[in-house]
């Protein structure tokens, strides 16, 4: 995997109203063309299939699972990837920040993953290169 999608991306790339969709639509077919290897966390997936089924409904969904899940490679959350995300979650002490966002981060380093495609700060504040944003 080059590249690992947040929720932000799938989120601004699937939904036609989102103020992101043009730019994210362009980003994800210029990944798409170049054939990069795109991935990212069973967190992600839950989170992106939560928001899409209250702000889109269920069709979004199925469309998520049925066009960019077979895309994806999924790096599985377990209970060592999660011991190294919850303290970095507490420490950081913010709000905004979350668990999911946490996971990600440390899935990414374990996997030296530089790259995210994301609209969510929190990538760039924790080092890393964003398409987005």
């Amino acid at each position: 995997m080059n590249i690992y999608v947040d929720t932000s991306a799938f989120l601004a790339v699937l939904n036609r109203d989102d103020e992101r969709h043009a730019e994210a639509k362009a980003i994800w077919l210029r990944l798409l063309d170049d054939g990069t290897p795109m991935g990212t966390s069973s967190y992600v997936l839950l989170e992106t299939a939560a928001v899409l089924q209250n702000r889109l409904g269920l069709d979004a969904v199925r469309t998520f699972f049925n066009a960019v899940y077979p895309l994806l490679e999924i790096v599985w959350v377990n209970a060592e990837l999660m011991a190294l995300a919850v303290p970095l979650l507490t420490t950081a002490n913010r709000r905004s920040l979350s668990l999911v966002d946490c996971c990600s981060f440390m899935a990414m380093r374990r996997l030296k993953i530089k790259r995210a495609f994301a609209f969510d700060r929190h990538f760039r504040e924790q080092g890393f290169e964003v398409q987005g944003e």
